[in-house]
Formats: structure tokens, sequence, C-alpha cells
């Protein structure tokens, strides 16, 4: 099974794109650092210069419903890649977001 990879655009992703070269994906649970290097110098077709995984847990959330009964349930844990590319390389989608915003 292939990792799925989407950006994450956020206001502190777009800030460490514009500062740093680094762009943040969403990535699948079972994705490594060299297939989401693979990956992105693919799909974007730009030079990959490193490559930090972060997992998040799922926060727990409790609620107690009128009856009075107790609810529990997990949100989801989730995966994030932040990747350097070289300098002088960026990533479309998040040149198409700083062309929106300037106006």
């Amino acid at each position: 099974m292939k990792p799925i990879i989407f950006p994450r655009m956020s206001e502190k992703s777009f800030d460490q794109s514009k500062k740093s070269n680094v762009y943040t994906f969403s990535v699948a649970d079972n994705a490594n650092k060299i297939t989401v290097k693979d990956m992105v110098e693919k799909q974007y077709n730009v030079k990959v210069e490193s490559v930090n995984i972060s997992v998040t847990k799922g926060k727990v959330k409790r609620s107690v419903k009128k009856s009075g009964k107790r609810v529990e349930g997990q949100r989801s844990d989730h995966k994030k890649a932040y990747v350097t590319v070289a300098k002088g390389d960026t990533i479309p989608v998040f040149a198409a977001a700083a062309e929106g915003s300037e106006e």
C-alpha cells in the first residue's frame, strides 16, 4: 500500500515554507522518511534535503449524556512530515497560497 501524502495548509506551515523552505505534509501511518522523500521529489519535482516525521496521538474526549451516562472516545492519531527542500526550490501548492494572500 502506497503512503498517502498531501500538504497541510496552516499559518504555521505557510510561515515555515517562506522562512526556511520547510513544507508540512500529512502522511499515512505506514509512511517513513524514505518513502516521503521519494514521493515529494516525484510528485513536486523538487530536491529534498531532509525529512522529519512526528506522530501526534489522538486526544481522549469525555462527555456526559443527559441521562448521566459517561461517554468516552478518542480522536484518531495523525502523522506529519516536515520536508526541507533545496534552496531555490518551491512547491506549487504553497506558492499558489502565497499569491492569493498578496492580493
